[in-house]
């Protein structure tokens, strides 16, 4: 064991994600995997390199099942009103567990097929004209991105998706945001965890009677006719997953994305021209530079395990670090530049292993077509506010900002 890093005290994570690539640096001159300090004093590992990462994501001794593998969270230890208790109290494929997950996953995996995510091109680029028509229409010719189009637009696929009514879009979106704010008071978590839950049960009543062609009514149907397949509470918990987490990563990708071309135009004008890899290769290299997800909780050591000479003991829990291994100097030189050119892009922002982001291609083919679209449309775009100026949305998990200001023309 590296007796230095055991040494070292835990490395308190800014609730309020307030610099999350320089938090990620200071987590990386602490080693490959160093301890840290959650909200309300709660201890994990960060595992911030990239081959690391990669090690452990695959580790079949490691666990997303806090009931099974967590013993802090077994014993009562962790409080009730805990604001991460919704990243580990869910019962789906998210903290799920070898067989378990492989049943969950199987479930879901239907919603995001290659063949199913392709065939919702026409609807992405059907809703991105609509948003792209309403911004032209803005009549000062100033806009908010993430407001206008980074958020409405994933949303309202994932939405169609699993076939929730218009009406509670606005309130699930209120619900997500909640959830990624690391730094929310107990009371507001604990509200919005109830009433996203009165909302789905809601819409599972109203889709058991008039069943759609939707994946919730899919979900239903497993649930209802094998009910060995997906339980009441997994098929609740399922949905809360789905919708709430179901469009962060697109929403964050899109947000760093324009931020990156429109501070980098030589790089803009390689992506309009085709090369190199175009739009795709943008994509790629956005979620290396920003990880969508900064740091996801939590996974836990079903024994003890060594990665890189440290020892991560039986029962601890364990943080994945996306955006600090996403800048390893050891796998990228000049690794905190965006720079569409390098020649490995390689990175981890939509995890490794069991747990792979089921909806990585969905969150790519939305980019790939709201990107070029948008600077089509708007070819002299620029932000109205300087890059440092952006404030950055409350999360140590969610790496976005909360608003992002531009002029259209």
């Amino acid at each position: 064991m590296k007796d230095d890093v055991r040494d070292l005290p835990p490395f308190p994570l800014d609730p309020a994600g307030k610099d999350i690539q320089a938090e990620g640096a200071r987590l990386r001159e602490r080693g490959s995997v160093t301890r840290v300090e959650l909200p309300r004093g709660v201890l994990a590992w960060a595992v911030t390199s990239q081959a690391a990462l990669r090690k452990v994501l695959a580790d079949p001794r490691v666990s997303k099942d806090p009931d099974l593998h967590w013993p802090a969270w077994i014993e009562g230890r962790i409080p009730d009103d805990w604001p991460l208790g919704i990243w580990v109290s869910q019962q789906n494929m998210f903290t799920a567990y070898g067989a378990d997950h492989r049943r969950l996953r199987a479930l879901v995996s239907k919603a995001f097929t290659p063949r199913r995510t392709q065939a919702l091109r026409p609807q992405i680029e059907e809703i991105t004209r609509r948003l792209l028509d309403e911004l032209a229409a803005v009549p000062d010719g100033k806009a908010d991105l993430r407001e206008a189009l980074a958020y409405p637009l994933p949303i309202e696929v994932i939405c169609r998706l699993f076939g929730v009514p218009p009406r509670r879009r606005p309130v699930l979106r209120r619900c997500a945001d909640g959830f990624f704010d690391t730094a929310i008071t107990p009371r507001r978590s604990m509200t919005i965890q109830l009433l996203i839950r009165a909302i789905l049960v809601e819409l599972i009543e109203a889709k058991r009677k008039a069943p759609g062609d939707d994946l919730t009514s899919a979900l239903i149907v497993a649930r209802d006719e094998d009910g060995s397949a997906l339980s009441e509470a997994e098929l609740l918990d399922t949905l809360m997953l789905m919708l709430s987490a179901g469009h962060e990563t697109t929403v964050n990708l899109l947000d760093h994305a324009i931020i990156a071309l429109l501070t980098h135009p030589d790089q803009l004008k390689s992506a309009r021209a085709g090369g190199p890899e175009g739009w795709a290769g943008a994509v790629e290299e956005t979620l290396r530079w920003q990880a969508p997800v900064a740091n996801l909780p939590l996974r836990y050591a079903v024994q003890d395990i060594e990665v890189d000479g440290v020892v991560i003991p039986k029962g601890d829990a364990i943080i994945a670090a996306y955006a600090a291994a996403n800048r390893d100097s050891e796998v990228h030189e000049d690794a905190d530049r965006f720079d569409v050119s390098r020649a490995s892009k390689d990175h981890l922002a939509f995890g490794h292993g069991a747990h792979f982001c089921l909806g990585a291609p969905l969150a790519r083919l939305e980019a790939e077509i709201a990107l070029p679209a948008l600077f089509e449309r708007f070819p002299r775009l620029a932000l109205a506010v300087d890059a440092e100026e952006l404030l950055p949305v409350q999360s140590f998990i969610a790496n976005g900002h909360r608003a992002l200001p531009v002029i259209l023309d």
